[in-house]
Formats: C-alpha cells, sequence, structure tokens
C-alpha cells in the first residue's frame, strides 16, 4: 500500500501571508495537529504543528502579541516530504525515525496531500485485518 492510497487530499493550507492566528484557527475548524504552509503554486514552504504553536505561546507567555506574526516564523522550513510511491511502512519508519508528526506528500513539487503517523498505523493495522 501506498502513500496515495491513504494521503489526505483535501487538507486546510496556510499561505506566505497567514499568521499564527491564521494556523491556530484553522487547527481549531479543522481539527487537524499540524498544517502545511505553501505557496501559490503549491511548492510547500514549511509545516507548523500544535507543538510549535505551544512552544511559542510558552516563549512568549502568551498568545495574544504573536497573533499577527507570521506562521511561518514558527514553522520548520523545508520539511521533510514523501512521494505518493513510497510505501506506508518506508513512510512510516521515516517519520519515527525523524520524529515528524506530519509528512507533506508532493509529486512534480506540488502539494499533493500530507499523512499524519496514526494514519499510517490505521492502514496497516487494516491491511493486516484484511489479508
Amino acid at each position: 500500500m501506498t502513500l496515495r492510497e491513504v494521503l489526505h487530499a483535501h487538507i486546510p493550507t496556510l499561505g506566505p501571508e497567514s499568521t499564527f492566528r491564521d494556523a491556530v484557527d484553522k487547527m481549531d475548524i479543522y481539527q487537524f495537529p499540524a498544517l502545511v504552509l505553501a505557496d501559490e503554486s503549491g511548492s510547500v514552504m514549511g509545516v507548523i504543528t500544535e507543538g510549535d504553536i505551544c512552544r511559542a505561546v510558552q516563549q512568549q507567555d502568551g498568545a495574544i502579541q504573536l497573533s499577527r506574526l507570521p506562521a511561518m516564523q514558527f514553522a520548520t522550513p523545508d520539511p521533510i516530504c514523501a512521494d505518493p510511491d513510497i510505501e506506508i511502512g518506508d513512510a512510516l519508519h521515516l517519520m519515527l525515525s525523524k520524529g515528524i508528526t506530519i509528512l507533506p506528500v508532493i509529486q512534480d513539487e506540488r502539494l499533493e496531500g500530507i499523512v499524519l503517523r496514526v494514519d499510517l498505523l490505521q492502514a496497516m493495522l487494516m491491511d493486516v485485518a484484511n489479508g
């Protein structure tokens, strides 16, 4: 089974102009623990996680003064990405070895979707149950 079969294709993203507040709002609305920042052409610029947001709030002693700052300021730039044809076991190994929770899936330098570690675990367990 490949990432193409399990990725979230219709995902919320942030743009270059998105703020810290935009990131918090989208994570809340869509119940995603992380978001990809992509430019107008769909190229991945960065990833911002709930952990990134919490660390920023902790360092600043509150969220209010952060709200208008660029989301990219708190994101991991040039994140690890994967091809949609990678096997889910290989992708999970990559995520675990690098300590990442979200893996943008790109093809031809454009964002196709994302996978979370839990998506890969669920797919592997379902594959075993059905096999």
